[in-house]
């Protein structure tokens, strides 16, 4: 009986290969749900706002300036009114959703 656990414990690492595979699997399910998908959603929606731009729009773009949307043109360009009298022409991609978002946010007054 004896031998037969020398034998046994001789041989190292002989079911250590299928649980390195439910780890792997497990870093790939977890690296996929907090860096991938938030990604591919953020995209989504930034997408889906710059389809939806029209006419009035306040808006700003990536590089900072703001403006209204004068004319959306099927170019994927549209033109911003900077100032009265004002356009420069842009490109749709180069418009930030997230300071858009924060320039079109009610003000909101402290209450003391």
């Amino acid at each position: 009986m004896t031998h037969a656990f020398v034998i046994l414990a001789a041989n190292p690492g002989g079911d250590g290969g299928g649980l390195q595979f439910v780890f792997l699997g497990a870093m790939i399910l977890v690296f996929w749900l907090f860096m991938i998908r938030p990604q591919a959603k953020k995209a989504k929606d930034q997408k889906k706002f710059i389809e939806n731009l029209q006419k009035g729009d306040k808006i700003v773009t990536i590089a900072g300036i703001h403006g209204k949307v004068n004319r959306v043109h099927e170019d994927g360009t549209m033109e911003l009114e900077t100032s009265p009298g004002s356009y420069i022409r842009i490109e749709k991609s180069a418009v930030s959703m997230e300071w858009t978002a924060n320039v079109n946010k009610p003000a909101t007054t402290e209450k003391k």
